[in-house]
């Protein structure tokens, strides 16, 4: 049986092109940025890709909130307390905030990542402002409690569900590749923010390895059957591109249907 691929928007942020692309950009137009987090069912059982920010974090860095990620995915029929399995692509703020929501999940995670976020590297303010302090602190506590599951590099978590690292955006970033009825979806969080990242292959603004971030492009191309199939982790043609979720328009979208153009 074929996976099911939801993405549920929680959060936006109102920006402008230049914010996007290393070296600006000479139209420095509005380009907004939507925030997801990502949902793959089968057989009855739920996946998490990322666990989104809390209302406090969008307070304080400004941006607007639209509802709680994690009790949202009850909207899709999935109930938080049920998962048991959540995946982090990354520990930036956006991916990882509400990780407490799930009383019972593991949580899959490079361990280029921790080591990232909680080494010599975060001496240095530019690298660290896009963590928070206290969800770090939360999956060192997770640990300790056996509840995070490290990994080193690429691996199958459940038939039809793989993880890739790519890095560039954060030291242990890592996409998803999910089996569905329209062929490989490759849910590529921040490996790619925008299809314009990807297309033109313009690096984004926030990187640890400018040179592993493009070559991130180039495996999520590797890794889909087309174009088509690959899903940035921020752009808001996500929601325009994919059919809603029925009475759930501009909420959830599905991702293991075909675009509507």
């Amino acid at each position: 049986m074929a996976w099911q691929v939801f993405a549920l928007r929680y959060a936006m942020r109102a920006a402008r092109r230049q914010e996007h692309f290393i070296g600006g950009d000479p139209h420095d137009a509005p380009m907004p940025m939507d925030y997801f987090v990502w949902a793959m069912v089968r057989d009855g059982r739920a996946w998490v890709l990322d666990t989104g920010f809390t209302a406090e974090v969008a307070a304080r860095r400004k941006r607007e909130y639209l509802r709680c990620p994690i009790e949202s995915l009850s909207l899709l029929g999935i109930a938080p307390e049920a998962v048991e399995e959540a995946v982090i692509s990354h520990l930036h703020y956006d991916h990882v905030g509400s990780f407490h929501k799930f009383p019972r999940a593991r949580f899959h995670l490079q361990e280029a990542e921790m080591r990232y976020a909680t080494g010599r590297y975060m001496c240095h303010h530019r690298l660290r402002h896009s963590f928070e302090f206290e969800d770090v602190a939360g999956i060192v506590r997770m640990t300790f409690a056996d509840r995070v599951v490290f990994h080193d590099g690429d691996a199958e978590l459940a038939p039809g569900l793989r993880i890739h690292a790519c890095g560039g955006h954060s030291a242990g970033l890592q996409c998803v590749t999910v089996e569905t009825a329209r062929g490989t979806v490759v849910l590529a969080s921040d490996v790619a923010h925008f299809y314009e990242n990807l297309e033109a292959k313009r690096p984004f603004t926030t990187a640890f390895h400018v040179g592993d971030m493009l070559e991130g492009f180039d495996r999520l191309r590797a890794l889909a059957p087309t174009p088509r199939h690959i899903v940035p982790g921020h752009d808001p043609e996500v929601m325009r591109r994919y059919p809603a979720v029925p009475g759930l328009e501009g909420i959830a979208v599905r991702l293991d249907l075909d675009p509507k153009e």
